[in-house]
């Protein structure tokens, strides 16, 4: 009962985060108000959670990482590929060795596999406490493109190299080819079974809604079910069940767009994962803040392990290895963006000023968040021998530290980076949107009227087909005429105040939908049918 109690009160607590964050006069992220949050629970209860980490990393990243591959834009991260890559994979390298010799270095009680654990799981970042941060200064599109990429990617490289970093730390021993030959057996393992999972699963109920008609409940169900299946299947297989989560995601959006669907059910999906983020994001935080009090209680004991006894020295090896992390990316990224999106004519349209900024906001982008999190959560409690874990409460001090100093600075910082930026623009693709304009405009101009030719070939038809369809038609001919007759931006400037005329129009009929309800000029159910319809339209023209 205990355990449901406190779930429930994480639960809330992470409802209660919103409003808090929405009503404070100064823009603090919503991940430090949870975790304020959360050690107001841990200081006002005397129940513990505990941990298991195998449980903890099945339950929260497989969701997670399957919803950042699914939502990810394919085409923007493959116009920045290369620079995501650089950042993803070079970076989280270049950390897990460069930190981890520097951790076991200046903490030399650490041993040197958990020094590369501890390294691992702070290389992940986390673009969700990014946008948070920058909620008021709004980050330009194409930098949150390739943030949202390098973290996508960056969260796997980085488990990944944990998971080599514990099996180390267990084993006593390492062998760089051994680990080369499982490491291309993990990750393309891992790969190909979340796309095999997922495909398996698309193509599955796809075959069922076929035949006997689509369930929107058992559909959304299974897109649940889709990121734990993946996992599951690729760590029993011994692969990275994280790269198949991600895998999974990826795979999910290229088997929707072939499977399709009843627009309604992923309407109502959409809905459905948009809570399981929110919740799942805002529990692991508020799990942290609910765990601070125990790690600072335990504090005394935890410097004890580095031959310390003043607990300040753990805020300097907070500090240091902050500052290590860093420096690390602001040189990684300052020559990735100088060979990539910063070199050419791209990047000569910025003043030296201005690319520095886009170099220093990009670097204080690098927050660490709920993956550092899970990830130091899952070093296991013990070893082989049943001996205790060696360092483990001094890694997730550490770990911890990182994530709210890393939090904290760029809640200060970046907002000053990012005000006024701009970055090279990105490839644009306007040409090639018109193209898929004019097509489907066309093809649908050829559906109605082969119906509508079949209406009127059918005596029993009604007699109004070719008014009503020619009435639809005209709306697709006029659609057409404003792509052929117009440029880019005068099209884009129509469609802004067609969207904010619909907008109004939809308004001002839900204002006096709702003046009829109440004054019962209409039943209830009337009311909502025509109020869905409403919602469905609102929710069309502001998407």
């Amino acid at each position: 009962m205990e355990a449901v109690s406190i779930t429930l009160f994480l639960l809330l607590a992470v409802v209660v985060s919103g409003v808090v964050t929405r009503m404070l006069p100064v823009s603090i992220p919503a991940p430090l108000v949870q975790i304020a949050l959360g050690a107001v629970i841990g200081l006002s209860t005397s129940y513990r959670v505990v941990l298991d980490p195998e449980l903890f990393l099945l339950l929260f990243l497989p969701p997670l990482l399957f919803l950042d591959g699914w939502r990810i834009p394919k085409d923007e991260l493959r116009q920045d590929l290369s620079t995501v890559v650089e950042l993803a994979l070079g970076l989280v390298l270049l950390t897990v060795i460069g930190m981890g010799y520097f951790i076991h270095w200046m903490i030399p009680a650490m041993p040197l596999p958990v020094a590369f654990a501890l390294a691992a799981v702070v290389s992940p970042t986390d673009p969700i406490a990014v946008s948070a941060i920058a909620a008021r200064v709004p980050i330009p599109k194409r930098m949150m493109h390739i943030l949202e990429g390098e973290s996508l990617l960056n969260d796997a490289s980085g488990l990944v190299c944990l998971r080599f970093a514990i099996a180390a730390a267990l084993t006593g021993g390492f062998s760089a080819g051994a680990a080369a030959l499982n490491f291309l057996w993990v990750a393309g393992a891992g790969l190909a079974t979340g796309v095999v999972v997922t495909l398996a699963a698309t193509r599955a109920k796809a075959w069922i809604s076929r035949r006997w008609g689509e369930d929107a409940g058992a559909q959304i169900l299974v897109s649940l079910l889709i990121p734990f299946g993946a996992y599951l299947l690729a760590e029993h297989i011994h692969a990275s069940g994280i790269l198949a989560a991600v895998s999974a995601g990826v795979a999910m959006t290229f088997a929707e767009l072939s499977r399709g669907g009843l627009a309604e059910t992923r309407m109502q999906r959409n809905s459905v994962w948009d809570t399981i983020q929110f919740a799942l994001n805002g529990v692991i935080f508020v799990l942290l803040g609910e765990q601070l009090p125990a790690i600072l209680s335990d504090a005394p004991q935890t410097v004890a392990q580095t031959g310390h006894s003043s607990v300040w020295w753990l805020a300097v090896y907070v500090l240091a290895i902050v500052g290590g992390l860093g420096l690390l990316r602001f040189v990684w990224v300052w020559a990735s963006l100088h060979l990539t999106i910063l070199r050419g004519r791209a990047g000569s349209g910025l003043a030296r000023r201005a690319r520095l900024r886009v170099v220093a906001a990009t670097s204080f982008a690098g927050v660490r968040g709920v993956v550092t999190l899970a990830g130091v959560l899952t070093l296991p409690l013990t070893l082989i021998d049943g001996t205790p874990f060696p360092a483990r409460d001094l890694a997730i001090c550490l770990a911890a530290g990182v994530i709210i100093v890393s939090l904290v600075l760029a809640t200060f910082v970046l907002p000053l980076l990012l005000e006024g930026l701009t970055m090279p623009p990105e490839p644009s693709d306007l040409a090639l949107e018109n193209a898929a304009r004019l097509a489907i405009a066309e093809a649908a101009i050829r559906a109605i009227s082969q119906r509508q030719q079949a209406l009127i070939d059918d005596p029993g038809a009604p007699g109004v087909s070719i008014a009503a369809g020619e009435r639809v038609m005209a709306l697709y001919r006029e659609r057409i005429e404003g792509l052929t007759g117009s440029d880019g931006l005068t099209i884009q400037a129509q469609d802004v105040l067609m969207t904010e005329f619909r907008l109004i129009g939809v308004r001002a009929e839900r204002t006096k939908l709702v003046e009829l309800a109440r004054s019962r000029q209409i039943g209830s159910g009337i009311g909502r049918k025509l109020g869905r319809e409403l919602d469905l339209l609102e929710a069309h023209y502001m998407g």
